[in-house]
């Protein structure tokens, strides 16, 4: 049997650590690759010394000493033993007594580090070093540079990762048939890492830098098989939910037809498209699992009322879950507006629900009495039974975890239909590589009547002349929205933000009615501020992000978000699609303080200048990484650690072929794949 990272054969400590980087395995170890390389396999002549080199160095210690000013810090001082003059000199911020004793005047000492002018000439700031015993010979690799954790030293890991690939040969060895390494001109699975774990020194100018780049043939070899394992993954958990049986909802169309009737507005020729796609998937028997992307104000809530009423008419159970209280009244009001008088009877189940309501709710839920429930995470928490939920919709569903979106499905007797909801489009590379087990269906037109909002970028220094703007939007019966900063090291902080803007604003337009939201308000507190600003009876709400997504009053046609720069694409594109929703002209106000850093520069000339989602949403991906833009890794996808979606995009065709060609012909190829890439990580592609 292999043995594995944590098996007896290591400390129970440095199991833990590696754990800490994903690697559990010995097979592990062979796929923790380098972030950077060192060259330690020549020698600078101390005499060649210059500032700005990372170099390699020997030399002779002639004092080293603790130096109180300007700060406490161990120097030591080395020289060349034949030429005295030719000096270097250490210098540790962070040192243990023992450093200093292992320095001792006549060691010979080899260091690695970057040069740089000192007051006494050339020295090294924390450099790497070794006292040389006797002659020691110089590496005939670059030496690589992984990533770690507090407690595991580089040379640890080193010595960890080259006895993983000295020893057994199945961890070297091609997954791959070689028919499929020949005609994707792909380097051998062993000389890849071997090569990417210790490169030959004398590569060449054009060879380092593709190294460096992650271009050399050896990275994009490891790049396919990373894609590869998660096309695999993917496609073979289509392919398990493909044999699993879900209700088939025919529905009588009694329901669908009286909402669209009724809805006030024709539905876009996008909306249609895709509402057939989905009453299409519902109809079958086996479990549709749906992403609905469509940009802010596009119509995505009436789409999912449909398919909610379709299962309904089928004589089903819907539950509709978003991630915020705010978010989630905004679905029940609208839903319940909507269906009034068709004979749905709806419960709303939320944390802050009184207990009475809420044992109510559950009681009805569990009867089958309530058809449609609508919350946030307290639906699928212990105690709630939905018995036949035949459809599972989650909205913004990037913000939650894997286990909430499967506990929710699995509330029902039977296996239920799900579709996701996102306003945050997802660039097509990033939908074949991370969602290529869904269905994906893009609402890509917007409702007439809908104005474009106009983006000003403004500097902080003209707040007073913002202020007056608003006054003035005012003082027409318009309404606006004044965005906080966001201060992501503490809620505290922003609350107190939002309360002393708000007696600002207060002070300065004492003839508007100004209004205050925030998180840490009570749920009614909430929901009766909403209403009022609803209702026109409040001209300007002061608000955290809590009204990012789903909040709809037609008549505010102004907003200004404060530190602009603070804030990540996405949320800038939500906030601004609070306004432009009725016929007035809107204005967004990006209030942006100096200076401002090179990616929040970036940001801010995206938002500035394109307003369609989809642009947006690649541009960030671009900024951010996949990582980052699927949001705190609750994707539920394993994230790419080597290759990206957008720069190494045409390896996406090649790897979505192989992967059916292999799970067609060659399935014990693909699971060995899929065991060295995924280990035990695999069930993370459930949901």
């Amino acid at each position: 049997m292999q043995r594995t990272a944590a098996s007896p054969g290591k400390s129970r400590g440095l199991a833990d650590l590696l754990a800490r980087l994903g690697i559990t395995r010995d097979a592990d170890l062979v796929l923790h690759l380098p972030l950077r390389y060192e060259d330690h396999t020549r020698l600078t002549p101390l005499t060649s010394l210059a500032p700005g080199l990372g170099v390699q160095t020997e030399g002779v210690v002639v004092n080293t000493e603790i130096q109180y000013r300007p700060r406490r810090q161990l120097t030591c001082l080395l020289a060349d033993p034949n030429d005295r003059s030719a000096q270097l000199v250490l210098r540790f911020f962070t040192f243990y007594p023992n450093q200093q004793k292992a320095l001792t005047p006549g060691a010979r000492v080899r260091v690695f580090g970057d040069v740089r002018p000192g007051y006494h000439g050339a020295e090294m700031v924390h450099p790497q070093w070794k006292v040389l015993a006797a002659d020691l010979a110089l590496p005939t690799s670059l030496t690589p540079v992984y990533p770690t954790t507090a407690g595991l030293t580089q040379e640890a890991l080193r010595k960890l990762v080259a006895r993983a690939l000295a020893g057994d040969a199945s961890r070297t060895a091609d997954t791959l048939p070689a028919s499929v390494v020949a005609r994707r001109k792909l380097w051998p699975f062993g000389d890849a890492v071997r090569f990417l774990h210790a490169p030959p020194p004398h590569l060449g100018a054009a060879a380092l830098r593709a190294l460096d780049e992650r271009t050399h043939p050896a990275w994009t070899r490891l790049k396919f098989d990373e894609l590869l394992a998660q096309q695999l993954s993917l496609k073979a958990h289509r392919q398990a939910r493909a044999a699993r049986a879900a209700p088939a909802l025919a529905g009588t169309g009694e329901l669908t037809a009286a909402l669209v009737a009724r809805a006030g507005f024709a539905l876009t020729a996008a909306q249609r498209r895709v509402w057939r796609e989905i009453a299409h998937d519902l109809r079958q028997p086996i479990p549709m699992q749906r992403l609905l992307q469509g940009d802010v104000g596009s119509g995505k809530t009436v789409v999912a009322a449909l398919a909610a009423l379709q299962a309904i008419e089928s004589g089903m159970q819907v539950a509709f879950m978003a991630p915020t209280e705010i978010l989630a009244e905004q679905h029940y009001r609208k839903l319940s507006l909507w269906l009034d008088g068709l004979g749905v009877r709806m419960a709303w189940l939320t944390g802050s629900v009184p207990a009475k309501a809420r044992r109510q709710a559950r009681e009805e839920l569990a009867s089958g009495t309530v058809q449609f429930a609508v919350g946030t995470h307290a639906l699928f928490q212990e105690g709630v039974e939905i018995p036949r939920l035949a459809l599972a919709i989650v909205d913004e569903q990037h913000r939650f975890g894997v286990a909430q979106r499967l506990a929710l499905r699995g509330k029902g007797d039977t296996e239920a239909h799900q579709l996701m909801m996102s306003a945050t489009p997802i660039p097509r590379t990033l939908a074949m590589t991370f969602y290529a087990d869904l269905d994906v269906s893009v609402i890509d037109e917007m409702p007439p009547g809908r104005t474009p909002v106009v983006t000003r970028l403004v500097n902080e220094k003209r707040r007073d002349e913002i202020v007056r703007w608003i006054g003035k939007q005012g003082a027409q019966g318009r309404q606006a929205y004044w965005v906080c900063p966001l201060i992501e090291e503490s809620e505290k902080l922003e609350l107190q933000t939002a309360v002393a803007l708000h007696a600002e604003l207060t002070a300065a337009l004492p003839e508007l009615r100004i209004g205050l939201i925030h998180g840490r308000q009570k749920p009614d507190e909430k929901a009766a501020t909403m209403d009022a600003f609803a209702r026109a009876e409040i001209d300007v709400l002061v608000a955290t992000t809590v009204i990012e997504v789903g909040v709809d009053v037609p008549n505010a046609s102004s907003m200004v978000i404060e530190h602009a720069e603070r804030f990540g694409l996405a949320q800038l594109h939500q906030l601004r699609g609070r306004v432009g929703r009725g016929a007035t002209e809107s204005t967004c106000v990006l209030l942006f303080e100096e200076p401002v850093g090179a990616i929040a520069k970036q940001r801010l000339k995206v938002i500035f200048e394109t307003t369609d989602g989809f642009e947006i949403a690649r541009q960030d991906l671009m900024i951010r990484g996949p990582g980052e833009f699927l949001g705190a890794r609750q994707s539920g996808v394993p994230l790419l650690r080597f290759a990206d979606p957008e720069r190494d995009a045409s390896l996406i065709g090649p790897v979505q072929e192989t992967a059916a060609q292999l799970l067609a012909r060659e399935p014990e190829a693909a699971q060995a794949h899929l065991v060295r890439w995924l280990g035990g990580r695999a069930e993370f592609i459930k949901a």
